[in-house]
């Protein structure tokens, strides 16, 4: 009869079902956080990588409000400073250190650009 193929359908749909709802777990286990993000397309991929670089979560829904405005930037200290975990006090700190160099470059060059000019003048 009909309902014969039922025990077989029941089996075959559970198997089917297992990797979705495996994938819950491994997610959760591999990145913390149950869900991942589609990065199938660029967009996809850039957007992701702005999330996470300004919240530090990428599965954190953000919007315009989370971009800070330029005054905002200069006025506020960083607030990430008393951060617990080393790797970002270390990624920070390598930031900070490529910012600095590359102010002192800009200096050098200034300096370099005035004194040519002062010896334009004296010419």
């Amino acid at each position: 009869m009909w309902f014969e193929i039922l025990p077989g359908a029941v089996i075959i749909t559970t198997l089917l079902s297992v990797p979705i709802y495996a994938m819950y777990g491994l997610d959760k286990l591999t990145i913390g956080n149950a869900f991942r993000r589609n990065m199938d397309e660029r967009f996809s991929r850039v957007m992701y990588q702005r999330d996470f670089r300004l919240t530090d979560n990428p599965y954190k829904m953000n919007g315009l409000e989370q971009i800070p405005d330029e005054e905002e930037k200069k006025e506020e200290k960083d607030p990430n400073d008393d951060s617990d975990d080393p790797a970002i006090k270390k990624k920070r700190e390598k930031e900070r250190k490529l910012r600095e160099k590359q102010l002192k470059k800009e200096e050098k060059l200034r300096e370099k650009q005035l004194k040519d000019e002062e010896k334009q003048k004296k010419n």
